[in-house]
């Protein structure tokens, strides 16, 4: 049938752990510990999406990383410098990753709807597979437990911003046209890797890095702080190719709606 048969879905900021606050904490505290250097939750949240390696090179190349590094070491960051701080946030992130593992509101029952739907239910994530390995049993217990999984570290080919995890998925779960599949992300590399997997990319603007609040913050702004961090997040997710935004997962039955009439009539992502 002409319509979406599976979803392929990130997880922290997205099924799980709203704000996506247990690996921009961590590259915080991973830094501190590997080169007393001081890195801000805002400037840790940049490269939200990549691959942890990668995170944190990126990290590494932001301006105002990169003075406080030349500052403090009189050169930029190597890569034995990288493995060094990826060496502290592996076991840090392993240790905390659980406390994070509870589904985002909406999930678990957004996901029986679409199951019940027929659709498959993918996923992957910027985590390595010894993070992933914690993170996947303790949200399981906690009522979420996609058909598949791929970690960061999986594929020889790489991570995002690229196509392959995604394309995994529909390798692994039998999906015979990647036009019929939804990549669902709140970050800019995941809305990419969906893009070039000739995927609908969706992002989603409120439970995850762009907006950047804990579940209780959000529940305590201000209408109108809630409006100008959705604006600025949904900004990014629609200027980095995103077909649609939502605020959580929540709406993603609604949206896969419309993606089924646009298919019907011919469209593509």
């Amino acid at each position: 049938m002409n319509r979406i048969t599976a979803v392929i879905l990130d997880w922290a900021g997205t099924t799980v752990d709203f704000g996506s606050f247990a690996p921009t904490q961590i590259f915080v505290e991973a830094f501190r510990r590997a080169f007393d250097i001081e890195i801000t939750l805002a400037e840790a949240r940049v490269p939200m999406g990549l691959g942890k390696w990668q995170h944190i090179e990126a990290l590494g190349k932001l301006p105002s990383v990169n003075s406080r590094w030349q500052a403090r070491f009189g050169r930029g960051m190597t890569p034995a410098d990288i493995d060094a701080i990826y060496a502290a946030f592996m076991p840090l992130q392993i240790a905390k990753v659980v406390d994070f593992s509870a589904p985002i509101a909406g999930v678990v029952d957004t996901i029986a709807a679409l199951r019940a739907e027929g659709l498959k239910i993918g996923s992957c994530s910027g985590y390595p597979r010894p993070v992933m390995e914690k993170l996947v049993p303790a949200a399981a217990a906690q009522g979420y437990t996609p058909d598949y999984w791929v970690a960061t570290d999986d594929l020889a080919a790489g991570g995002r911003p690229g196509p392959w995890m995604a394309l995994q998925n529909v390798i692994a779960l039998g999906i015979d046209t990647v036009s019929h599949c939804v990549k669902v992300d709140d970050a800019v590399p995941g809305i990419e890797e969906g893009l070039r997997a000739g995927m609908w990319s969706v992002g989603l603007a409120v439970s995850g890095n762009e907006f950047g609040a804990t579940w209780e913050e959000y529940q305590a702004m201000s209408a109108q702080e809630v409006a100008a961090r959705r604006e600025q997040a949904a900004g990014k997710l629609y200027a980095a190719g995103a077909h649609y935004v939502i605020d959580t997962l929540a709406s993603l039955p609604d949206v896969i709606a419309q993606i089924n009439a646009r298919l019907a009539q011919g469209e593509r992502p």
